[in-house]
């Protein structure tokens, strides 16, 4: 069996607390508007499946975000849901990876 090493990729995530909606908003619609809807172009509200309510509309198929769940913006654009744990796992803030990486964070802008 071959195994892999992810690629180092800066993506851009926003943790979803169940109250953060205006920035939550912006962040999947990619755009600010005046008023918040409850349904968009990369979400939807629905209190009835989930606390907290939102619904990311992935490549997949729709994925249910639980509050404290990091919301992903791919690096084709794409958005979805991962869980605290696995994130914190997963991935580093520019900050962290700058340092153990000896570089400037700066650069990944």
């Amino acid at each position: 069996m071959t195994k892999y090493i992810k690629k180092p990729v800066a993506i851009e995530a926003v943790v979803w607390t169940g109250g953060n909606h205006r920035e939550m908003f912006d962040f999947l619609e990619e755009k600010y508007d005046s008023s918040i809807s409850t349904d968009g172009e990369n979400f939807f509200i629905s209190h009835a499946r989930v606390q907290g309510g939102l619904v990311i509309k992935t490549l997949e198929g729709e994925h249910i975000a639980s509050i404290g769940d990091y919301i992903i913006k791919g690096i084709k654009g794409e958005f979805y849901p991962c869980r605290e744990d696995i994130f914190k796992a997963t991935y580093y803030t520019e900050q962290e990876y700058a340092e153990i990486k000896g570089v400037e964070a700066s650069i990944y802008d």
